[in-house]
């Protein structure tokens, strides 16, 4: 059919926007990261000081972007905003990063999380298939990350309202059962004396390794070095916070966007900033932060050396016993599978509104007979295919993270372009605390952003390196087409 019979069906109301912001928030990593945290820091007070700063960068970000949202209430979202403060190059950047690394990267790496975690369960996907040599093997927990990246993508192509109703099941069921984990948590973590003894040298830094002979090695962490180790980790909870932005890509789809994307952005990122610090403190009442360690050895696990760094189970199965680790897991697996309906979701739309302006594949900017850009869907879902396979998804989600905030810094310094360019445009909403709030957002992420590119090199470097790289593609393939 041709596309001229088709258009964006606007179908999505401010729970549907709200339900997309938290749910492609809430993935693994609310129940992951905090162990790598607490080894790269060892202080309760630092840690929950850091979800702090994620949270209110985050919700001052997304507050930004509301002014972004309301002018321009299109499919693509930041793609649309970067192009019209900057031009068709930063926009082809970012439309580039998000392919590559950004969005595919992160549906990959959440899908194999998925596939973990069902492993529980299912023991025999932990099954060898095939390897190549001793870096890369390949098993049936692959197989079954891209099955579901493949049904996701079969589901959301079949029209946005069955894609926002998985979502809206699926991000309810995390949220009442982040809740419950929560309440119950705290009820008894509280009654014991874990707390107060993660709390009883709460600004006291440390750096703790454990080695693989079980020996541990613990390094205290003293003036600048507290500070570089702060700004370093908290690329963990930053990641566990990404992917709020996903609401502007579907702006075609959204009833009333000027006012109801703006909405969602705040909502979404509140809930989801509340549940998490409240899951942190949850788990600084139910374990102690480094374990018990013996000499040089660690006797106790605690939230640094938990499991897999599977923190979340650990803490679960305090109040639950044994059956907590598969409990988490349930949770877990929901939790990944409906993060990713939202980024499956939200992602085609990104690479429709490029290819419209005829910055990715032609065929990408049409619609199907449910009025959905299946074919920049099914790209999408190819690539991220090819990353589960790859078994780099985990590399490129920490360049992806550090281009993310790159691209953060950008978008909302367009705010003060467009606010001084264009002075009369229509804003039915005005940025938050405007010019301090988003000044601030900025300078305080350049900062960790720095802070990275000193204590992260190689990594940072790689996801500048990724950036860079489609400087020379826009200029070979795209920059004829304008």
């Amino acid at each position: 059919m041709s596309e001229t019979k088709h258009h964006l069906q606007r179908s999505l109301g401010l729970i549907d926007a709200t339900s997309l912001v938290a749910g492609s928030m809430i993935g693994s990593g609310i129940f992951i990261v905090t162990s790598q945290m607490a080894r790269d820091i060892g202080s309760a007070g630092w840690i929950l000081a850091l979800w702090l700063i994620t949270g209110f960068l985050t919700m001052t970000a997304a507050l930004s972007y509301g002014e972004l949202a309301g002018m321009m209430p299109k499919a693509g979202g930041q793609f649309v905003y970067i192009q019209r403060a900057y031009g068709r190059l930063l926009s082809f950047l970012y439309g580039w990063t998000v392919f590559t690394v950004i969005q595919t990267g992160v549906i990959a790496a959440v899908a194999v999380a998925f596939a973990k975690y069902t492993a529980v369960f299912f023991p025999k996907l932990d099954i060898e298939i095939f390897a190549v040599g001793e870096t890369w093997v390949f098993t049936y927990k692959q197989v079954l990350a891209m099955a579901s990246i493949l049904l996701l993508t079969y589901i959301n192509t079949k029209g946005v309202k069955t894609g926002k109703t998985i979502q809206l099941v699926f991000t309810s069921a995390k949220l009442i059962a982040l809740f419950s984990i929560i309440i119950f948590g705290l009820y008894v973590g509280l009654q014991s004396d874990v707390l107060a003894n993660n709390f009883a040298h709460m600004w006291e830094a440390s750096k703790t390794v454990e080695n693989p002979d079980g020996t541990v090695a613990v390094t205290k962490l003293v003036g600048v070095a507290v500070l570089g180790a702060a700004g370093a980790t908290i690329i963990n909870s930053l990641f566990s916070s990404d992917a709020w932005n996903n609401v502007t890509f579907i702006a075609g789809e959204i009833k009333e966007p000027k006012k109801n994307i703006p909405r969602s952005l705040f909502l979404g990122t509140l809930i989801v900033t509340i549940i998490y610090i409240l899951a942190n403190i949850a788990y600084l009442a139910l374990l102690p932060l480094n374990g018990t360690i013996d000499g040089a050895t660690v006797m106790e696990k605690g939230i640094a050396f938990a499991a897999e760094e599977r923190v979340g189970a650990a803490a679960a199965s305090v109040f639950m016993g044994n059956i907590g680790v598969f409990v988490m897991a349930a949770l877990i697996m929901v939790s990944t599978f409906g993060c990713n309906s939202g980024l499956v979701l939200s992602g085609g739309r990104l690479f429709y509104a490029m290819a419209k302006d005829k910055q990715f594949f032609k065929g990408a900017g049409e619609l199907n007979a449910h009025d959905v850009p299946a074919k920049a869907l099914w790209v999408q879902c190819l690539w991220a295919c090819i990353l589960c396979i790859s078994g780099k998804y985990g590399d490129l989600l920490t360049y992806a993270t550090f281009a993310s905030l790159l691209f953060y810094m950008l978008t909302i310094g367009g705010v003060f372009i467009l606010r001084k360019r264009e002075p009369e445009a229509e804003r039915p909403y005005k940025a938050f605390g405007y010019p301090f709030v988003p000044a601030l957002y900025i300078v305080v992420t350049a900062a960790i952003c720095v802070t990275l590119l000193v204590y992260d090199t190689a990594n940072t470097g790689l996801g500048l390196g990724i950036v860079a790289l489609g400087i020379p593609v826009y200029y070979l393939f795209m920059d004829k087409k304008g």
